[in-house]
C-alpha cells in the first residue's frame, strides 16, 4: 500500500510506536502478527523506521486490539506535534 510523500513521516511514526509497544508487551513479531490476523512480513514491514508501509484501517484496528490498546491513544502516542518534527 503506498503512502504519499505528505503523510511518509506520520506513517513511519506510527510503525515505530508499534513496534515499541509491542515489546513492551512483551510479543515477539510472530506472536502480534497472528493475534492480528497478518503475517511477520508484513508487520515487519510496518514497524519498519525507514520505511513508510501504509495498512488498511482493518489492519490498524486489529493490530492496536491485539495489543489491547484504543486505537486513539495508539495515533496520539505516535504522533508528535509539527512545531516539533520543524
Amino acid at each position: 500500500m503506498s503512502v504519499s510523500f505528505k503523510n511518509r513521516d506520520r506513517v513511519i511514526q506510527l510503525g515505530i510506536a508499534i513496534g515499541m509497544l509491542r515489546r513492551m508487551r512483551g510479543m515477539s513479531q510472530e506472536q502480534l502478527a497472528e493475534k492480528a490476523g497478518i503475517s511477520r512480513g508484513h508487520l515487519s514491514t510496518i514497524e519498519a523506521p525507514n520505511m513508510a508501509a501504509g495498512m488498511s484501517i482493518d489492519t490498524f484496528f486489529n493490530i492496536a486490539d491485539a495489543l489491547d490498546v484504543n486505537p486513539a491513544d495508539l495515533i496520539n502516542a505516535a504522533m508528535f506535534p509539527d512545531s516539533i518534527i520543524k
